[in-house]
């Protein structure tokens, strides 16, 4: 049976597997369409496609996912088929990379002074990449001791709202939707329920050049997903979907391909793209 993962994550970003490593992993899973969506970043792309040749009943999708600021919470956007090479582009995310450090810090700094001191230097390690993110000072809590899991630092600590969260630099979702479709992308919101009004978003983003919508979620339930497909429906969007695969707590978070997504949710894209439609 055909295997769909549209939003995975890399070590380019903060995945714990290698593009390689993920290729593999989804082709061992027998998927038959997977996106690289490295947050802010476009660097694991090359690696991926340079694996999928050995897999060659798998499609990769190139993407990347642009994290955006919301007055009551934090909205993604996922772009596919994005242009990788626009210089617009990749300033845009050396940027976002740039204030992640600067966030990090901000946030260890926060920890500390809740009796929870974490290294910065330890969390680059972790991180091995400029592409810093929270999960990697999550997995530094962890080493310490201070929470059993992932979900509990962001719950707890590190997530929105939270006592040592910290906003990043300021873009605003229409204005990443706009980029991804100036770069010849696709944008896609990505689980649009961590947005405090789901609807007034997607109207926002519609003239934005918005495209899809991701209703097909890991941990989304089925009342949940039944909800956003409405929603597409509604605004003749593309009902997308995908894991949102990490890998860094993997017995908590939803497996390579374990969302659900329909093979049309991928047929659709690739025919927006202008690729050959898959058989």
């Amino acid at each position: 049976m055909a295997s769909v993962d549209l939003h995975v994550h890399t070590n380019a970003s903060d995945g714990r597997y290698s593009p390689a490593k993920i290729v593999q992993k989804a082709a061992r899973a027998g998927l038959t369409v997977l996106a690289i969506t490295d947050h802010d970043t476009v660097s694991g792309i090359d690696a991926a496609q340079e694996a999928a040749k050995a897999f060659p009943s798998l499609t990769l999708i190139p993407g990347v996912e642009i994290n955006t600021d919301v007055p009551s919470g934090e909205a993604h956007v996922l772009g596919y088929f994005i242009d990788r090479n626009s210089p617009e582009l990749l300033s845009l995310l050396a940027e976002m990379r740039s204030s992640r450090q600067g966030r990090a810090q901000k946030m260890i700094a926060k920890l500390e002074q809740l009796g929870l001191p974490v290294s910065w230097e330890r969390v680059k390690e972790i991180a091995n990449t400029d592409a810093i993110g929270r999960p990697h000072i999550a997995q530094a809590m962890q080493e310490k001791g201070y929470i059993s899991s992932f979900k509990e630092a962001f719950d707890r600590y590190i997530g929105w709202g939270g006592p040592a969260y910290v906003e990043r630099a300021k873009i605003s979702p229409v204005e990443a939707t706009k980029l991804i479709s100036r770069t010849n992308g696709l944008p896609v919101l990505a689980h649009p329920l961590t947005v405090a009004n789901p609807e007034q978003m997607v109207q926002e983003l519609k003239d934005g050049g918005l495209v899809g919508l991701e209703v097909y979620y890991g941990g989304y339930s089925v009342p949940d997903v039944s909800r956003i497909l409405a929603l597409a429906v509604k605004y003749g969007l593309v009902a997308t979907g995908g894991s949102d695969f990490h890998g860094l707590d993997e017995n908590n978070e939803t497996p390579l391909g374990g969302s659900g997504v329909p093979m049309e949710s991928a047929r659709q894209l690739i025919n927006m793209a202008g690729r050959r439609p898959l058989n």
